[in-house]
């Protein structure tokens, strides 16, 4: 089981938020792509991250977010499989799960058919 981690810290911004002040659904899956980023980032692996399209997404909303809220985003890789990974996230507020959710990207090559994942980030994702 991969345990690749890592923990963005940020706010609701204003561009997140509904006119009524509460986060747009999709704020989350762009936070959570944002955490997906900097952990490849943090691992070396930005050019091997490239080539990996959404595949599926989902998220359960448990607690409204609204503007100014301080939040953190604790992503890791739950399954890195053949040719895809997928990433289980949680969206806190004071320790409070917001939202849970996961999306699975795939792997796929220059025809945009599914490739093997690059040893690399199977290594750098599975590793840690």
């Amino acid at each position: 089981m991969s345990r690749a981690t890592h923990v963005e810290r940020s706010r609701v911004a204003w561009v997140d938020t509904d006119a009524g002040g509460r986060i747009h659904f999709t704020a989350a899956f762009r936070w959570a792509e944002a955490a997906e980023t900097a952990l490849c980032r943090s691992l070396g692996l930005l050019d091997e991250w490239r080539d990996f399209p959404r595949r599926a997404v989902e998220a359960e909303y448990l607690e409204v977010l609204r503007f100014e809220d301080e939040i953190e985003v604790a992503l890791h890789a739950e399954n890195v499989g053949d040719t895809s990974v997928t990433y289980a996230w949680e969206i806190r507020r004071g320790g409070e799960i917001c939202i849970r959710g996961r999306h699975t990207v795939v792997h796929v090559d220059h025809e945009g058919r599914p490739a093997p994942v690059p040893a690399a980030m199977r290594k750098g994702l599975e590793d840690n």
